[in-house]
């Protein structure tokens, strides 16, 4: 199989089954309870480029890979038939786009504040739901995945796809805690953002995110499923090509910025990569959750990032300046492939970006 390498210093230049991990669980543990202790950081060797390019192919199930650091591209590689330029089903990570669209929302004044009650926008929904606690569930409580109803995901998720009307079902299932108090996993969630889009703006979740987001971007967005009701999914089977899912990762590295335009408000990138829930045990390694963002540390750096169902990942690494783009195929997904990313990552792309910004010899950066 021949594969396209390419490697550059200043190249210009996120189906099916729907589950983030293999495992489902819950933290109850907010913000303000964290450990924001720094764990030590170990010793890195020093790594070159080419030996994370020699690396790369080794990663079974990675189908492409992006590095961007120091305004440039540092190298990019895809498995054919896969491109640079061509949409891929980004499965959940469509999540963490969601989460950035609530935001400019925000900014523009189409929804007024993350306190607002998801009842708010979609009143005729809440008429016909239980009146208990459901009723104020706010939309900061489903950007956390912390709304209380019950997770559509994993073992419910193909009951709730076959429904006649995905946000009813969400917003009638039982509620299973207090809005805000536990993170519990759930597509559902984050399509009632969705539908709170819509109702806010007059205007389709795609045409919205065409109009703010990625036309700014000068990306261009493949397939992208409905619901019955014609809302956009919210949370997973929209279709972004790699270097697509580059520019979403650097808007987060720049601060909210590309290029001369601000398209996220600096403090929404602050409070998306704020860790609301901890040690959430949907890996062995146990992420925190933000908004619409996992977060996690790989060979001692933080990361905020994008997870998709089959390996969709879009990595921020405040520190090291950095973002990198790693997909897979969810058609073909591989046992162990997260994992995988993560040590190659650890062993291997972090080490180089480590040296990268403080340079010297093989040690502790």
């Amino acid at each position: 199989m021949k594969y396209i390498l390419i490697f550059s210093l200043s190249l210009l230049m996120l189906s099916g089954c729907e589950s983030n991990s293999d495992a489902r669980s819950r933290s109850t543990i907010l913000a303000d309870t964290l450990d924001t202790s720094e764990p030590a950081r170990p010793a890195l060797p020093l790594v070159t480029a080419d030996v994370v390019l020699d690396a790369v192919p080794d990663v079974q199930g990675l189908t492409s890979f992006m590095v961007w650091h120091s305004d440039s591209l540092q190298m990019e590689y895809y498995r054919p038939p896969l491109r640079r330029n061509r949409p891929i089903n980004i499965k959940s990570a469509s999540k963490t786009v969601m989460g950035a669209l609530i935001g400019i929302a925000i900014d523009k004044g189409f929804i007024a504040s993350v306190d607002d009650s998801v009842a708010k926008y979609l009143p005729d929904y809440f008429a016909q739901a239980p009146k208990d606690a459901r009723q104020g569930m706010t939309i900061r409580n489903v950007l956390s995945m912390s709304s209380g109803l019950e997770s559509t995901s994993i073992r419910r998720y193909g009951a709730w796809v076959t429904s006649r009307d995905w946000i009813r079902y969400v917003l009638n299932g039982d509620l299973e805690s207090q809005p805000g108090t536990a993170m519990d996993y759930s597509t559902g969630d984050s399509h009632i953002l969705s539908a709170v889009l819509t109702e806010a703006t007059g205007m389709s979740t795609r045409a919205f995110a065409e109009r703010y987001l990625f036309g700014p971007m000068g990306v261009t967005i493949g397939g992208w499923d409905r619901d019955p009701q014609g809302y956009y999914f919210g949370g997973n089977n929209m279709a972004i090509s790699p270097a697509g899912l580059l520019e979403f990762g650097k808007l987060y590295l720049n601060n909210g910025r590309h290029q001369e335009r601000q398209l996220l408000p600096p403090n929404w990138v602050r409070d998306s990569q704020t860790a609301y829930f901890d040690r959430v045990s949907y890996s062995s390694r146990g992420h925190n959750y933000g908004y619409m963002f996992w977060n996690n540390t790989f060979a001692g750096y933080e990361a905020w990032f994008a997870w998709g169902y089959g390996g969709q990942f879009v990595f921020h690494f405040p520190e090291l300046e950095a973002v990198v783009v790693v997909t897979g195929n969810p058609d073909t997904r591989t046992r162990g492939f997260n994992e995988r990313v993560y040590t190659f990552l650890e062993t291997t792309v972090v080490p180089f970006l480590a040296h990268k910004v403080h340079g010297g010899q093989e040690g502790q950066y």
